[in-house]
């Protein structure tokens, strides 16, 4: 297997856009690396490069430490799944599988040895003589995947694989993807526009936007503490929740309520007056008797999904501190750090996902709580977390 080294990787386009900026990233044998982000922010193309389909402006790739730039695509024994899947419709399965072996002048008792095998792993056997029109789009999926597993390849890249299936077939098959290169070991980049498919396939997952990597870590760590207002927003499902925020004489005022700075950032002394809160929808609760910070909301809408219940509701405004929180929020555009692109006019709508067992209804005045330790604190002028 191998290793995959980006170092100040930039693509730039002829007309001067920057589609990927100076990426620098380390992908260990063995490891599945997800690449996450909204629609244009440079995923796809990072992959393309890796893969040889597009040319390096700048920057270094290399495998087990040997640049690949200028290597043709064939050349670098990377195996690529796109999002179409690109299988030769007058093939069967076994003709599609076995074709990169046949161009690479492998024995037939070899291929069909390998191919079988391939097959057997993918649940694939009972359908190797069958033509890609006769399959479901799940089985299409796994004849691409298998088609690229027959090679042996040193690392696969995968392009939304699969963007294509339905909802209860993308979970099916994300197990499957999981599965097959946890069994194999095969270093993956996989690029993904979906944030669960991220957090639930990757061994680490790198959050892009606009061509420049956010933050990379652990599922866990990307959640428990963002760097930044887009990776907050980004990561979570459904979104963190943002409202603004000032500090003033020891204080934090906000929608939420009026907190000592000391219940949120312990230890910490911060004196920048106007900040972004965040707090995650399952981090808030209807209070049940506590003395824990909270306020009183009014419920717009209920979402009931079996397991969860989704309270929508709306923050009272304090016209005293109106102009004020208008103002952090006015700057917070202003600085584009990303507050628009992850709660498009959430500043005075919220979420809380909250028990099944809970009874709510639309128009009802409920008290929410939450731990003042679960916010986190982002700086209103460039996004930075702050706690």
């Amino acid at each position: 297997m191998a290793s995959i080294t980006l170092h100040d990787v930039t693509k730039r386009y002829r007309d001067g856009t920057i589609a990927v900026d100076a990426v620098s990233l380390d992908v260990a044998d063995g490891e599945l690396v997800v690449l996450v982000g909204p629609s244009g922010c440079g995923k796809t193309t990072l992959l393309n490069m890796v893969a040889g389909l597009e040319d390096v402006t700048d920057g270094t790739i290399a495998i087990d430490g040997r640049v690949i730039n200028e290597l043709a695509p064939g050349q670098r024994n990377i195996a690529m799944v796109f999002q179409s899947y690109a299988l030769y419709p007058h093939m069967t399965v076994r003709g599609n599988m076995a074709f990169p072996l046949e161009l690479a002048g492998m024995d037939a008792d070899a291929i069909r040895t390998r191919v079988e095998e391939t097959a057997a792993m993918l649940d694939l056997t009972e359908h190797l003589d069958r033509r890609p029109a006769h399959l479901s789009g799940g089985q299409r999926q796994r004849v691409a995947m298998g088609r690229a597993i027959v090679r042996r390849p040193r690392a696969f890249l995968m392009d939304e694989p699969l963007s294509n299936l339905d909802p209860l077939l993308r979970v099916q098959m994300r197990r499957q993807v999981a599965n097959i290169q946890r069994t194999l070991g095969v270093t993956t980049l996989y690029v993904t526009h979906d944030q669960t498919e991220a957090m639930t396939l990757g061994d680490r997952v790198v959050v892009m936007r606009r061509g420049i990597v956010q933050q990379v870590g652990t599922p866990q760590t990307l959640y428990d503490t963002p760097r930044n207002l887009f990776v907050a927003g980004f990561i979570g499902s459904p979104s963190m929740n943002f409202v603004p925020g000032a500090i003033e004489n020891g204080l934090l005022y906000s929608p939420l309520g009026v907190l000592p700075l000391t219940d949120v950032l312990p230890g910490r002394n911060v004196t920048d007056d106007g900040v972004i809160l965040g707090i995650r929808p399952e981090h808030l609760r209807i209070a049940d008797g506590d003395d824990a910070a909270g306020v009183d909301v009014d419920v717009t809408a209920v979402e009931t999904l079996g397991s969860d219940t989704y309270a929508y509701f709306t923050l009272r405004r304090d016209p005293d501190a109106a102009t004020r929180f208008d103002d952090v929020l006015r700057r917070a555009r202003e600085a584009d750090i990303g507050l628009a692109e992850t709660a498009p006019g959430a500043e005075n709508a919220l979420v809380a996902r909250l028990s099944a067992a809970t009874h709510v209804r639309p128009g009802a005045t409920i008290p929410l709580r939450y731990d003042p330790r679960r916010l986190h604190v982002f700086d209103a002028s460039s996004g930075d977390r702050t706690g």
